[in-house]
């Protein structure tokens, strides 16, 4: 078999759902970025954009590891979407207390078309992110990372990972101005060993064992569609800027060069939110979504 007819060969098993995110991005992203400062296209463009980038990273999956979030489930793959929106919320309701960012063209929105389109657009971060992390765990430098720092989830390591986070928490909403990075470390902090507590999946799964893996796929997925959230953010309209009371400089994008550290632990929390919510749902235990970040045999 010659070079052309394993190329094609390769492009066939591309599953159908990734052409359909590829035309998505393909059609949206010059939408965005054409028609911005003419009509608000992006309150309507970011959900379809961001579904494409979702979709075509799970069919990547598929392509290089035969799973993905889709194939292990179609209907836990719309639950994501659906948990996302809330747990977005969560960082929009502490904002209201940090003014960390806010958004141009908000404005041009009664609270009703803000609340629903917004809402839509949150609903695409989990997706994004999970699929992402996936993504980078099937590489071989996450594959060949070698065990790490052992924690073990004693009970006085738990209670610790606890108050640390609810210490942060306090000092983020007292002195804001000082403690805002807080909002990307406490939430994690708190959740995972709630989740520990009540059985739900974690990360300490491996941590346990000095398998990091998880984690470093979790910090480079976001980090990634951090990178991608802020370049297509930037030439859109509405959009978000960041007005932090230090560290800003130094901008990629909108987004201060410091500011990108934290959407390493930003994964960890979304991470840790989902997990505890899949758990109130009785489903904590069995939750195969993440499965792809822990090995095929989740």
């Amino acid at each position: 078999m010659n070079e052309a007819t394993l190329k094609k060969s390769a492009l066939r098993k591309f599953p159908a759902h990734g052409w359909v995110g590829l035309a998505l991005i393909l059609v949206f992203w010059p939408l965005n970025w054409s028609l911005s400062g003419r009509m608000p296209i992006t309150a309507y463009g970011f959900f379809p954009l961001w579904l494409g980038y979702s979709l075509a990273v799970d069919a990547l999956n598929v392509y290089r590891t035969g799973t993905s979030l889709i194939t292990r489930g179609v209907r836990r793959y719309v639950g994501l979407f659906l948990v996302s929106a809330p747990v977005w919320w969560i960082f929009e309701v502490f904002n209201w207390r940090l003014q960390n960012w806010y958004y141009v063209g908000r404005e041009l929105f009664s609270d009703l078309e803000y609340a629903l389109l917004a809402s839509l657009s949150f609903s695409t971060v989990i997706p994004a992110v999970f699929g992402t992390a996936e993504l980078i765990a099937s590489t071989e430098f996450v594959r060949r990372m070698r065990p790490w720092i052992v924690i073990r989830p004693t009970r006085p390591v738990t209670i610790g990972f606890a108050l640390t986070g609810l210490g942060m928490l306090l000092a983020m909403m007292t002195w804001p101005r000082i403690f805002f990075p807080f909002l990307w470390l406490s939430l994690y902090f708190i959740f995972a060993p709630i989740n520990v507590w009540l059985g739900n999946r974690s990360l300490v799964e491996r941590v346990r064992e000095g398998d990091w893996r998880p984690v470093a796929s979790l910090f480079l997925g976001t980090l990634v569609c951090g990178f991608f959230w802020e370049f297509w953010n930037f030439f859109s309209f509405p959009k978000w800027v960041y007005t932090v009371p230090w560290g800003n400089f130094w901008h990629i994008f909108e987004m201060p060069l410091l500011g990108y550290g934290g959407y390493l632990p930003f994964g960890l929390e979304l991470f840790a939110v989902y997990h505890l919510a899949m758990g109130l749902l009785g489903q904590g235990k069995t939750d195969y979504v993440t499965a792809g970040l822990f090995g095929r045999s989740g």
